[in-house]
């Protein structure tokens, strides 16, 4: 009777067993799915950042093509200054020439053609132009012929587009041009964050061209 006792309650190798395999196969598929999750939750993220960078609505590269309606126009940008900003103005036009949409400048110093008239030059200039920076200093405020181009790029596109950039350099906010109050201002207290507001301005106008032409044509 005691050996039978016993016999009843000792384990069966096989339920044992048994018990580590399906242990051993639960634990697997887990594993497996975990692994498999993390490859799938990885996948649609890269996915996803790839089809934003390939479906970003207008890139660098759009405003450069040969169809680009920023050709139309013979410069994107207009600096409006006064003669004692000459230096700023040009490591500015500097800065925009140099990156790589090659932005094309108007300077008044070196584009405008000699023996024309300043007020044929300016209105071209102006007309010719898609955007218009509008560097006001004290000496700005002091200029007519800065003050009248201002007027000239104002009367062009009265609506505040984009297109009219004012940047405000040792001019207290009162002193700020009451033509120019419905547009907001760059104020230049570190020159290479202000060149580079610029730079984003003009490209987001550009860029809001090209797709607007885009658009039209579909």
């Amino acid at each position: 009777a005691g050996w039978l006792r016993r016999l009843l309650h000792k384990p069966k190798p096989s339920s044992v067993e048994s018990l580590k395999s399906s242990h051993s196969a639960s634990s697997s598929p887990s594993s497996s799915s975990s692994s498999s999750a993390k490859s799938s939750s990885s996948s649609p993220g890269t996915s996803l950042a790839t089809s934003s960078i390939s479906l970003s609505p207008v890139s660098a590269l759009d405003i450069s093509a040969s169809d680009s309606p920023r050709w139309d126009k013979s410069y994107d940008v207009c600096i409006c200054h006064s003669e004692g900003d000459v230096e700023l103005v040009e490591e500015l036009v500097s800065y925009l020439e140099g990156q790589p949409e090659s932005f094309r400048c108007f300077l008044q110093l070196r584009d405008a053609a000699a023996g024309s008239a300043v007020v044929t030059e300016l209105c071209d200039a102006v007309q010719n132009s898609h955007c218009w920076v509008m560097l006001i200093t004290p000496g700005f405020l002091q200029d007519p012929w800065c003050r009248y181009q201002m007027h000239q790029a104002l009367a062009e596109a009265p609506m505040a587009n984009g297109r009219t950039i004012p940047v405000l350099k040792d001019v207290d906010r009162k002193d700020y041009p009451r033509e120019l109050r419905n547009i907001y201002y760059i104020y230049m207290a570190l020159k290479e964050k202000s060149f580079r507001q610029i730079r984003d301005t003009v490209m987001r106008y550009l860029q809001g061209l090209c797709q607007s032409s885009t658009k039209g044509m579909e």
